[in-house]
């Protein structure tokens, strides 16, 4: 059997494959808010916002990017624990997950300017999971949404792009354009 490596990938299939097997066995049962669409969809969302990005912004480390974009709900969303995914997945990955998540002891106003902080303590990687979550998220709200919330959420998103969009400009320009689209569901 002949492997064939591409030299233009800055990622492998088998690190993508292991990710999302994990978080689908994470995720098991579990719905995207407000819909019956299985969550694993939300992270194949995510994930495809980061590949799109590396197959421009060739000097990412893709499987670190691949494998965060796929597991950042894991702690925040199931019984995954940080010791979990970095003995999976290495500490980098762990890591980077973690400053993905939450931190739900912090009043709901302080969760975003705490999570921003941690997000780019780390590597640019991480930032680009972050921006391709909220470029997965930019899609009509759920229908229970008041207006202040709705207006919130965008708020939220200008402060992603403005805190983290030197990560990737291919991101970055997707977000803006989302959150430009967004003021649609404002009235």
């Amino acid at each position: 059997m002949q492997t064939y490596q591409l030299s233009l990938q800055n990622w492998s299939q088998e690190s993508y494959i292991k990710a999302y097997r994990f978080a689908a066995h994470a995720h098991q049962g579990q719905k995207v808010p407000g819909s019956n669409i299985p969550y694993i969809m939300h992270l194949s969302f995510v994930s495809m916002e980061v590949i799109a990005a590396l197959s421009i912004e060739k000097e990412h480390e893709g499987d670190l990017a691949i494998q965060c974009a796929i597991l950042h709900d894991t702690i925040e969303d199931t019984n995954t624990t940080f010791e979990q995914i970095k003995t999976e997945f290495g500490e980098s990955v762990a890591n980077g997950v973690l400053a993905l998540t939450k931190d739900n002891t912090l009043e709901k106003h302080l969760q975003m300017a705490d999570s921003l902080r941690r997000i780019k303590e780390q590597p640019p990687e991480i930032w680009m999971v972050k921006l391709a979550d909220r470029i997965s998220n930019l899609q009509a709200p759920p229908h229970y949404w008041t207006q202040d919330k709705i207006i919130r959420y965008r708020q939220e998103g200008i402060e992603i792009y403005e805190a983290l969009q030197d990560a990737s400009s291919f991101l970055a320009s997707r977000l803006a354009t989302k959150i430009e689209d967004y003021k649609a569901f404002i009235k």
